[in-house]
């Protein structure tokens, strides 16, 4: 049996390096401040900005991984204080070696030398050397092999049942079919969508009385990221897309629209697809041009649609999409011009659909081919005088022109969410990896008894318990203040799909030439990574529009 290496000295010496680091990020972010007027000029200072955001970004996950492991017993997770010295120790050198970097540009805005200079003495070099040292990370690949499904962050019984019952459905039902629906593109099967609505998984976060379980985001975070464990694309991000009307919904919807769309989401009876992005528009929300202009047809009040958007994804299958129009012409209002609409239409197999409203109206959808991701499928869609009720304005006329806020807070959930998704990939593929390393012989002995092998799966668990770290207390953040947690969740989102690339592309090395065969399934983790940084916030613009604006803003 393996036994932790950490001490409570150890992890008192790798506080004694975070405090520092803090220290150092905090004089950044204030000559940042400085330097960019609390975030008015951060487009004249973008590297500088990106370098600094990251930085805190890398000290938040192992401030939270480390304050996990000085309250959790050793009999509790036995490995976590070797975990988290090693994933804080990397993570710590990584933010100061990135600040160090912002010195010439904040220089002029305040002491950052003398900040800098507290962590390089020789102290401190020398706890990151030893906190990170080859052994311990291999003492963590070791253990991670013994049994690679076991989770070292800790959570309490009720959450805990949630995992195993939420790993049963996916193992037994989505992960032997998750491979056939990679390799043929399929769509999403329909019997998933019916027992993920049976067991509750929709209704997580939706209160008793629209139909939900209102458990609250820790246990959503769970249940996404043991489907995502499964696959990404067949069941993973199912129940992302409701959670993000649902927020919307809960912000700003009338009571009527509460009472009437909640309970199909949180049932399932009505899948969602989100429509904001368009083609020439992409991260510039506020430069949208998809039309929603007052009309009546066939005798009923409403709004018809004009105009494209992109990457709309399970727009297909969706009963209904969440669309983000312009109901202002003058585009100098910019976001202020946007309303939210619940859009119904509906539900199409395939990759392409045509849909024409008896009225006259129609909705044109062609799904993009992508190199992973498959199973969700995310088209582009043409609004051709597309009529939608007046009920179906979110919110009503109090919400007009507030659409573009609505949808934020949905985002931040959408955001959370990612980095359960996230999290999940990255233990797919510590899993799949450690299986394959235990099994595969090489030079007459198994690949998990090269030192190499240890120290690389090793860094793969230790780097995915900052991801999952960070993603459940974003979650529990959220459940007590939504607008305070949202950048937490931002940061989650940015340092988790980082780190589900790195650990799925490591553990496609540790395959050799077999991660490269489609029949192995670290191929589809690598390709199902890749998106993750990109969507719900690509990340320069999610470090410079949204973590840095709050990071730098002035304060109240």
């Amino acid at each position: 049996m393996l036994r932790s290496m950490s001490s409570s000295d150890e992890l008192s010496s790798t506080r004694a390096c975070l405090t520092a680091a803090l220290d150092l990020s905090r004089v950044c972010i204030t000559a940042l401040a400085a330097a960019t007027d609390h975030g008015k000029r951060i487009d004249d200072y973008q590297v500088t900005t990106e370098r600094v955001v990251y930085a805190a970004t890398e000290l938040k996950a192992a401030e939270l991984l480390l304050m996990s492991a000085e309250k959790t017993a050793a009999d509790k997770s036995p490995m976590l204080g070797n975990i988290a010295a090693a994933a804080c120790s990397e993570l710590i050198e990584s933010a100061t070696r990135g600040l160090a970097a912002t010195a010439e540009e904040l220089g002029p805005h305040g002491n950052i030398d003398a900040a800098i200079a507290k962590t390089d003495t020789p102290e401190f070099r020398k706890t990151l050397r030893v906190n990170s040292s080859e052994a311990r990370f291999r003492e963590i690949g070791r253990w991670a092999a013994e049994d690679p499904r076991r989770n070292p962050i800790p959570v309490d019984e009720m959450n805990d049942q949630i995992r195993q019952s939420v790993r049963e459905f996916a193992d037994r039902e989505v992960a032997p079919r998750a491979e056939h629906i990679h390799v043929n593109d399929e769509l999403v099967p329909e019997e998933f969508i019916t027992q993920i609505g049976e067991l509750g998984y929709f209704g997580l976060s939706i209160p008793e009385q629209y139909g939900g379980n209102e458990m609250g985001n820790l246990p959503m975070i769970i249940t996404t990221e043991e489907l995502s464990r499964a696959s990404l694309a067949a069941a993973g991000s199912l129940i992302t897309r409701p959670e993000i009307l649902a927020k919307a919904l809960l912000n700003g919807g009338t009571e009527a629209q509460k009472e009437h769309w909640l309970p199909k989401l949180a049932s399932g009876e009505v899948m969602v697809g989100i429509s904001v992005t368009e083609p020439d528009v992409g991260s510039n929300v506020a430069g949208l041009k998809c039309r929603a202009e007052r009309a009546e047809v066939g005798g009923e009040k409403g709004w018809v649609l004009r105009g494209t958007k992109a990457w709309c994804t399970f727009a297909g299958r969706a009963n209904i999409l969440a669309v983000l129009a312009r109901t202002d012409p003058d585009m100098s209002k910019g976001a202020k011009g946007l309303s939210l609409f619940i859009v119904p239409k509906d539900s199409f197999d395939g990759h392409e659909f045509e849909m024409t409203q008896p009225t006259g109206g129609k909705m044109l959808g062609k799904a993009d081919r992508t190199l992973g991701y498959r199973g969700m499928h995310s088209f582009g869609l043409t609004l051709d005088d597309y009529f939608v009720p007046e009920a179906n304005l979110v919110g009503g006329a109090e919400q007009e022109g507030r659409g573009f806020y609505l949808q934020m807070a949905g985002f931040a959930a959408g955001r959370l969410q990612t980095a359960g998704r996230a999290t999940g990939v990255g233990q797919a593929a510590i899993e799949t990896t450690a299986r394959y390393v235990t099994e595969r012989s090489q030079f007459n002995k198994p690949l998990i008894d090269f030192q190499l092998t240890q120290y690389k799966l090793g860094r793969m668990v230790s780097r995915v318990a900052a991801s999952r770290v960070m993603s459940y207390e974003a979650a529990l953040q959220m459940d007590e203040d939504e607008r305070a947690a949202s950048r937490l969740a931002a940061q989650a989102k940015l340092l988790s799909c980082d780190i589900a690339v790195e650990v799925t592309q490591e553990g496609q090395l540790l395959h050799g030439g077999w991660g490269y065969a489609e029949e192995y399934a670290i191929s589809r983790y690598v390709v199902d990574a890749l998106v993750l940084p990109i969507f719900e916030g690509v990340k320069p613009v999610l470090e410079l529009k949204v973590v840095a604006r709050d990071l730098l803003r002035r304060p109240k």
